[in-house]
């Protein structure tokens, strides 16, 4: 604004004048221009490289930090083969707890599949990969689709997230309780008695199934106590960040209420387009099917990822050796990895016993493969699948399955001692494919070099239009 007199020699127009122009300066990063090739700079895909060096992570693109980390990440396979292939043996061996030996004695047991139950065990992971299921669901999906206006979109999605909300009301008081036993630990036992105190009153009116009387305690209550707290003492460390994490379950809490989901029904079906087929459902017949069409909790899938969780919960609170602590350390992290919502393909795990030998396979499904391509030709929809598998005294396989239409392609990548079998494993492979009405385009088997990496059968994560990249 020219507020106050310029000092001389030290104007702001004078001193950029004085910058001298390095156009072949590398430390000078180039706009990002996708039309055109640029010099060289100091431009890096890494993310935890910047300008000067320093280590620092960069946050320009959540999504490049992804792919990194998805490079970096090991796979299930190997963590679970170090788990497991011991069998009953890794449990005495490692120094594991009572506690954790019988999660795994669950999952060893768990692993114990025949044809049929493998076949089970499959679908159960695809049904419960997602709590939308249902003829409601499916509805709704094609409501949404059609909709004409936005406001009917976003009372759809309202009542989805009310419904998942609803749905996940016993992590959410889970969640709850645990950051308050946290927050109890973290203060100094003056202030802990009290918290403790109110906390075992909510526990209490949870396990009563009053919602109401919950929500005006921590409300009326428990709020103000922990936020009095951070107030006077000024601990701005872990007691905030739980502070923090309990205001966002109390809003799930409050926003997964009965009575907030059958409110946002009714708002559905009073739209026009979704009258005729939700008016006829009451509330009694709604809040039925609803939890009817929650996961399974008797279901395998369920039940293994369940034993799973808890086995690793276990080990990273230090109840196992540093060994089997790393092992399902860099299991929960390749899980975080292929379940991330920037992550556009499916993926599954299939741990089992077969025919004596231990098994570990992951999956990765892309149910729209090549989609350019199937417009063109009109050869019907496309799926590639990514096999990878750890056998037992055989070693690690990689399975490429393309299918469009009645064609399929396969590629296998096999240890080298797999190799003089190589011709019978491709005969097997094609009669595989005829029982099930399938054209075997192309059956071949190749001595694996290197492990498959997922982006190399799978690129399109790495394509604009398919990614999201989140900028801050």
């Amino acid at each position: 604004m020219g507020a106050t007199n310029p000092v001389p020699g030290y104007d702001k127009a004078v001193s950029n004048r004085n910058i001298p122009v390095s156009p072949e300066n590398t430390q000078i990063q180039n706009i990002p221009d996708p039309s055109r090739v640029g010099r060289t700079d100091g431009r890096t895909e890494q993310q935890d490289s910047t300008l000067q060096g320093d280590g620092r992570v960069r946050y320009d693109s959540n999504f490049q930090t992804f792919l990194q980390r998805l490079r970096q990440t090991p796979g299930m396979a190997e963590s679970l083969s170090q788990i497991f292939a011991g069998g009953e043996r890794t449990i005495v061996s490692s120094g594991l707890g009572e506690g954790i030996a019988e999660e795994m004695a669950k999952i060893i047991e768990m692993l114990q599949l025949s044809g049929e139950d493998l076949l089970d065990f499959l679908k159960a992971q695809f049904k419960a990969e997602t709590r939308f299921n249902g003829a409601l669901f499916a509805l709704l999906r094609t409501a949404y689709m059609k909709a004409a206006s936005d406001g009917v979109r976003t009372d759809i999605l309202r009542f989805l997230k009310c419904y998942v909300n609803f749905s996940s009301t016993a992590h959410v008081e889970e969640s709850m309780l645990r950051n308050l036993a946290k927050m109890a630990d973290a203060m100094p036992g003056s202030w802990a008695l009290k918290l403790r105190q109110l906390s075992a009153k909510l526990e209490n009116g949870i396990a009563a199934g009053d919602r109401k009387g919950s929500l005006l305690l921590l409300q009326r209550e428990i709020f103000p106590y922990m936020a009095e707290y951070v107030e006077r003492t000024h601990d701005m460390g872990l007691p905030r960040m739980l502070l923090n994490l309990l205001a966002l379950d109390v809003a799930r809490y409050e926003n997964g209420a009965q009575e907030n989901l059958l409110e946002a029904f009714h708002q559905l079906a009073g739209y026009g387009t979704l009258r005729e087929q939700l008016g006829k459902i009451d509330d009694e017949a709604l809040l039925a099917l609803l939890k009817n069409s929650q996961f399974n909790q008797n279901s395998s899938a369920v039940q293994f990822s369940e034993h799973l969780a808890a086995a690793a919960a276990r080990a990273l609170r230090g109840e196992g050796s540093a060994e089997v602590q790393q092992a399902f350390s860099n299991l929960v992290s390749a899980m975080l990895i292929n379940e991330s919502v920037y992550m556009p393909i499916n993926h599954y795990l299939l741990p089992l016993e077969w025919n004596g030998r231990l098994l570990f396979s992951e999956l990765w499904v892309d149910p729209d493969a090549e989609e350019g391509e199937r417009k063109k030709g009109g050869r019907g929809t496309g799926v590639k699948i990514l096999f990878k598998m750890d056998v037992q005294a055989l070693g690690c396989f990689d399975v490429i399955l393309t299918s469009q239409g009645n064609e399929a392609d396969i590629r296998i990548m096999c240890p080298e001692k797999m190799l003089p079998f190589s011709k019978q494993i491709e005969q097997s492979l094609s009669e595989i494919l005829a029982r099930n009405d399938l054209v075997p385009s192309k059956v071949m088997v190749r001595k694996q070099e290197r492990p498959v990496t997922l982006t190399e059968v799978f690129p399109k994560i790495f394509e604009r239009r398919n990614s999201i990249n989140v900028k801050v």
